[in-house]
């Protein structure tokens, strides 16, 4: 179990105490209304964490409270650590961003294009260019998820048992070989979708340093940065800290549980699908190391997993022609408001805050979990702001800019 962090004082790192301390208490009224089981918040400067606070329970109904060390579901959070991952690899010159995936992925060779039909009867039409790595790291491979229910793809990968983060019958390799003979949405580079790209990074990862994804995860990142806590699944000596997953229905208000956390979760044990786009489980604690060292540009208490450029350049906005999320966007679903944002590789990227949903500054890059979970990175400020809670799906409430509004709020110099 990592040592929790000392807390600074803070107005050592120019924040207001008393406006941080008004953070918890304005996300408990969700608790006090039955909207949340309960949550985590932290702030960090100039890398000192000067606010560190939970409320409420980690499992409502077995009134087990919500503490420092609580183990999360970060979901799509974890897609920032595999673009890492797969960018630690281009730094030691295995691949060119520029490099067809079918250099890699022999299968990708035979990619085509959705050309119109049903998902029982349709047609398809070649790749305009073939997809590139670079593709992948900014969702505009024409890859898509299933559980969008936006276009008939999305049913044909369904239908090939492609779910994301909750695939439970195929290993990396298999979903990869199944994804080559479903038709891309449209032809690499001509729009962003939200995808399963970040899962294909994964793979690359494997095919690229011949290891278990896994195992490159903890040997190349986990185990430098002290994130003890991170990885695919919970094991069972530190199940009693793993929270409950709670769901909310869109549609018809229903609420419920959706996963608890215990020996009964899909996540009490290794699995067989290891996505990079979001299975991993994390702590605030964890996820706060890692956040910092992309801010400090690679490198947290002397241990270094890349150079300052390349947190730099995976941090520009990478979208083609230097557009906007929301003029190249055709996806039914993000993590975050694309208002006012690019895409870097792995990462939104702030590029007017005056477009912005909330306050901000340029340069800010960031990402959410489909459990309401969010962190963004300010380089300007030299702030990490990181927000755990357990309630799916993430569209539920608007956390995200209101955690903003009050961390912004706080700042005095």
């Amino acid at each position: 179990m990592n040592i929790m962090p000392r807390i600074s004082k803070p107005e050592d790192v120019g924040l207001d105490a008393d406006r941080l301390a008004n953070i918890p208490n304005y996300f408990s009224s969700y608790i006090d209304r039955g909207k949340l089981a309960g949550f985590s918040t932290l702030v960090s400067r100039g890398g000192e964490i000067a606010h560190f606070e939970v409320r409420g329970n980690r499992d409502r109904e077995r009134g087990l409270p919500m503490e420092k060390d609580t183990i999360f579901r970060i979901y799509s959070m974890t897609k920032p650590i595999t673009s890492l991952a797969l960018m630690m690899l281009y730094e030691e010159g295995h691949f060119q961003l520029n490099h067809p995936v079918s250099r890699y992925i022999p299968e990708f060779k035979k990619l085509k294009v959705w050309a119109g039909g049903t998902a029982e009867k349709y047609e398809t039409k070649p790749c305009a260019r073939e997809m590139t790595i670079r593709d992948l790291l900014t969702h505009t491979s024409g890859l898509t998820y299933g559980f969008m229910y936006a276009h008939p793809v999305d049913k044909l990968y369904r239908d090939a048992g492609i779910d994301g983060a909750n695939t439970l019958k195929l290993t990396l390799k298999e979903m990869v070989t199944a994804l080559a003979d479903i038709p891309l949405l449209f032809s690499p580079g001509e729009q962003w979708s939200y995808s399963v790209s970040t899962d294909v990074c994964g793979y690359l990862v494997e095919v690229l340093s011949g290891r278990p994804f896994d195992e490159f995860l903890a040997s190349r990142i986990f185990a430098p940065l002290g994130m003890e806590d991170t990885g695919f699944f919970v094991p069972k000596d530190k199940l009693d800290r793993f929270a409950t997953n709670y769901f909310k229905d869109p549609k018809s208000g229903k609420t419920g549980i959706m996963d608890v956390g215990d020996e009964t979760s899909t996540y009490a044990k290794p699995p067989k699908f290891l996505s990079g786009g979001g299975g991993l489980v994390s702590t605030m604690t964890d996820y706060w190391r890692f956040c910092q060292m992309l801010l400090n540009g690679g490198e947290i208490d002397g241990v270094r997993l890349c150079s300052p450029k390349t947190i730099e350049f995976m941090t520009l906005n990478h979208l083609p022609g230097g557009k906007r999320m929301n003029e190249i966007s055709n996806s039914a679903f993000s993590e975050l408001a694309p208002a006012g944002a690019g895409f870097g590789l792995g990462f939104q990227v702030t590029l007017d805050p005056a477009e912005s949903p909330t306050i901000g500054s340029a340069g800010n890059f960031s990402w959410g979990g489909a459990a309401s979970t969010y962190f963004w990175i300010d380089p300007e400020e030299e702030m990490v702001a990181i927000f755990m809670t357990q309630l799916y799906p993430s569209s539920t409430y608007p956390l995200r800019p209101q955690l903003q509004q009050l961390v912004y709020g706080a700042i005095t110099d």
